[in-house]
């Protein structure tokens, strides 16, 4: 009990020197050890979040897309291997042939972005001649990249995609002949008893679901984000979920109740180095020490929207850290793994 009391001063600590705004979620085994609010869920209405707010995770729930396409390689409807040009009727005209869809899951393909941040610094700037309320289906996103050059040969390096993952939405979309986020919600979700979870238009959020706040601390003023984010989220971002529901989400991964026991250990297999002892496996991020897998996370970044869980096998020990301002889950995990590791 002293632990839990000492845990939860630590995180209190840092979550007033960062100002997060969202939920503190720690879990070991069975037990709860922490689950703890901060700050609004609606600023104008000075409405708080609680524990079963709803927030957007932006690239977060790249994971789930990447276990929608495990889950039609365990049914044998597609390999890992598997050609984009063999699996998707959309003509690529400056696409390499060779990308499989093993290269779109590991950010190892080589196709333009429409979002590339060597290019790019603020996501913002894409909606400025493409207005975000047109951005409600996956097929508006191919005019930002379809005819584009490629950025170079498949396989040969990482570079983080959006468009990749976007690719792979529109996949599971032809290949199962179902919509996206109807199908992540029934078979990820619903399998998961993520309840509360859902690609919800920004324009008609259900009840309990935070708004996402950027903050300008030059004039101490604030605004949402609804004309910085596209209005529906999809196989790239942009899901809702709350901090219980990501946790339903790793243990129904990890106990193999969504893909098959072989089809699981390929997602979280360490395919690409990304940089030193930090890798990527299909949709999710993990870190190794002494040469051994300590800790697979996600994590998403949006104007008004941060998020980031990990789950530490060896401690048993799931996190989960959902906030509606662009700061602060990165800085809260770093306390929690530092207490958990001294």
């Amino acid at each position: 009990m002293n632990e839990i009391i000492e845990l939860k001063k630590v995180i209190n600590e840092k979550v007033e020197n960062v100002e997060l705004s969202g939920v503190v979620y720690v879990k070991q085994g069975e037990d709860v050890l922490l689950e703890s609010a901060y700050d609004y869920a609606n600023r104008a209405e000075e409405r708080l979040n609680n524990i079963n707010t709803r927030f957007g995770i932006a690239s977060g729930c790249k994971l789930f897309t990447a276990i929608g396409i495990c889950k039609l390689v365990d049914e044998g409807i597609l390999s890992f291997n598997t050609p984009l040009v063999d699996c998707l009727d959309i003509s690529f005209p400056r696409f390499d042939e060779r990308v499989t869809i093993h290269h779109l899951l590991t950010h190892t393909s080589g196709i333009p972005d429409y979002f590339d941040e060597d290019v790019m610094d603020d996501f913002e700037d894409l909606w400025k001649e493409k207005p975000v309320y047109h951005m409600r289906s996956l097929k508006e996103f191919l005019p930002l990249f379809q005819s584009n050059k490629m950025k170079f040969e498949p396989g040969s390096k990482f570079h983080y995609n959006n468009a990749g993952y976007i690719l792979l939405g529109l996949i599971i979309e032809q290949q199962t002949n179902r919509c996206f986020t109807d199908y992540i919600e029934s078979e990820i979700f619903q399998r998961s008893g993520m309840k509360s979870s859902g690609y919800f238009s920004i324009d008609k959020l259900p009840q309990n679901t935070a708004m996402g706040y950027i903050d300008n601390k030059e004039d101490s003023t604030w605004r949402t984000n609804i004309y910085s984010i596209p209005v529906k989220g999809g196989s790239d971002g942009g899901a809702f979920t709350t901090a219980p529901d990501m946790v339903k989400l790793w243990e129904s991964l990890f106990d193999y109740k969504l893909l098959s026991e072989d089809t699981t250990r390929n997602l979280l297999t360490h395919h690409v180095n990304v940089d030193e002892e930090i890798f990527y496996g299909y949709g999710i991020w993990m870190n190794k020490k002494n040469d051994s897998i300590y800790k697979y996370h996600v994590m998403g970044y949006d104007p008004g929207v941060s998020f980031r869980s990990s789950i530490y096998p060896d401690y048993n020990l799931k996190v989960v850290i959902p906030s509606n301002k662009e700061t602060g889950p990165f800085d809260v995990t770093r306390i929690i793994e530092d207490y958990f590791m001294k």
